[in-house]
């Protein structure tokens, strides 16, 4: 019934275009966060296990999984991809 309740006002949240605007932004970053935390967990590995792949810290792995991460970048994303034998694909969709 909660769950109901919050799509409806979130639909009715994203008719507002400055809404939207700010929405649509958080969604990439939680998507990635939560993309780059499953494809490491369905490899098996730890936090600290894909940081010794990266050659970094296991708190920059926390934080490429963190939605409220700002700062990644393009090189970021490649070498994560590379550490998990991954490609990446970087494009614009229409609405």
């Amino acid at each position: 019934m909660k769950l109901r309740k919050f799509r409806d006002r979130l639909r009715e949240e994203l008719k507002n275009p400055e809404f939207k605007k700010v929405f649509d932004e958080e969604d990439v970053y939680a998507r990635l966060a939560v993309q780059i935390a499953k494809l490491r967990e369905d490899q098996g590995l730890s936090q600290k296990d894909l940081a010794k792949r990266l050659h970094t810290s296991q708190q920059m792995i926390s934080r490429l999984e963190d939605p409220g991460n700002r700062s990644l970048s393009i090189q970021t994303l490649v070498k994560l991809a590379q550490a998990l034998h991954k490609k990446i694909e970087i494009g614009f969709l229409g609405d």
